[in-house]
């Protein structure tokens, strides 16, 4: 596209310069006394056109010189004048005013010397010396209201365009500070009740350990999930406050803690377990990141709602997507689904975000399943 637009005002000047050649061989055509000098004159002043976008000035010098040659044998008439009438349109355009006017000026007073409007009077030769004299003047007055309409449409794109940047930086600014916000507001609040719940985990810990007593399970999970919780937690807050900071991404869970999840599920009395098919390959981060938190979530939701049940995580690397599937064997009904909360909205946010579909549903046979399938190319 942008090559048939570089290539279009140069069509346009050659078909310029042919349509005002071809006219002007007709006009010598048809005139006494004309040869092929006469003929080559014309060619060369018509032709000169095709520069007069890029060099202005040369296409007028180059156009009155033939024109009055051809005038001064022949003497075509006014016809004689039209290339020249372009060159200083085109020139006055590009701001060359003063040598445009000189030109114009040695044009028309050298024509009036070889009698270029007519041969039939002088009185004849005034009256059309005055109108080719107002062809000019209209050339060079439309070629200034020209050049002041392109000065002005410019001068507003770029008007446009600094209002559009200053939009979009003042928008920058806005969601900086409500990341920064939103940075403060979490560590000012989850960070401090997070930080309670890992030390008094810790301490009970300790405290069981030191009494020779077996420790719960569900207090090691716990103290283990806080510790997950708060490495998250400062990873999210270090995207917040730098969202050109990579680190906080390369800090955020994947599908390598895996096992750590389904190993802290089982811990609280989640009966889980894990397939994984297919040849194991690096992940986009965006994609590593969407799996983990849906197999995450998708058990949240089996300790919270499917009571007893168990739950089946499979894990498979199907050619060009991944495919996340969390099944359980609870009591939901497939004819009263449930009511979508904000994890399973977070989810579809998260699938759609990156091209790929999701399927929660109560299955035939009993139980609930959860099953995403994720583009490894990005969102399409």
């Amino acid at each position: 596209m942008s090559s048939m637009n570089r290539w279009r005002p140069l069509v346009q000047d050659g078909l310029l310069a042919v349509a005002m050649a071809l006219f002007l061989s007709v006009v010598v055509a048809i005139t006494p006394h004309a040869g092929a000098l006469d003929l080559a004159a014309a060619l060369a002043g018509s032709l000169a056109l095709v520069a007069w976008r890029r060099a202005p000035l040369a296409a007028l010098v180059v156009s009155a010189g033939c024109m009055l040659a051809l005038a001064a044998h022949v003497r075509p008439g006014p016809s004689a004048a039209f290339p020249v009438i372009v060159a200083v349109f085109a020139a006055f355009r590009a701001g060359h005013r003063l040598a445009t006017a000189l030109v114009g000026t040695a044009f028309l007073g050298a024509g009036l010397m070889v009698r270029l409007p007519s041969a039939d009077g002088a009185l004849r030769d005034l009256q059309s010396l005055s109108l080719l004299v107002g062809w000019f003047v209209a050339a060079g007055v439309t070629a200034t209201v020209t050049r002041h309409r392109q000065a002005y449409l410019e001068e507003a794109e770029r008007r446009a365009a600094e209002a559009e940047r200053t939009r979009e930086e003042a928008a920058r600014r806005r969601a900086g500070e409500e990341r920064l916000r939103i940075a403060r507001e979490l560590h000012d609040s989850l960070t401090h009740s997070i930080s309670i719940i890992k030390v008094q985990a810790g301490v009970a810990v300790h405290l069981a350990r030191r009494r020779g007593e077996d420790v719960p399970p569900a207090l090691l999970a716990i103290q283990e999930a806080s510790g997950d919780a708060m490495r998250e937690l400062r990873a999210t807050l270090e995207v917040l406050r730098d969202a050109d900071h990579a680190e906080g991404e390369s800090l955020a869970s994947g599908l390598d803690r895996l096992d750590d999840l389904v190993e802290r599920a089982r811990s609280i009395g989640l009966p889980a377990t894990v397939t994984i098919s297919g040849t194991r390959r690096d992940l986009p981060s965006e994609v590593d990141r969407a799996a983990y938190r849906i197999v995450q979530e998708a058990l949240t939701n089996v300790s919270r709602h499917a009571g007893g049940a168990s739950a089946a995580v499979r894990v498979d690397y199907a050619g060009g997507e991944l495919v996340v599937q969390v099944d359980d064997d609870g009591g939901a009904d497939p004819d009263a689904p449930p009511v979508p909360g904000t994890g399973l909205l977070g989810m579809r946010e998260r699938v759609a975000a990156l091209g790929g579909r999701l399927r929660a549903e109560p299955r035939p046979e009993g139980g609930f399943t959860v099953r995403a399938e994720l583009p490894l190319g990005g969102p399409s």
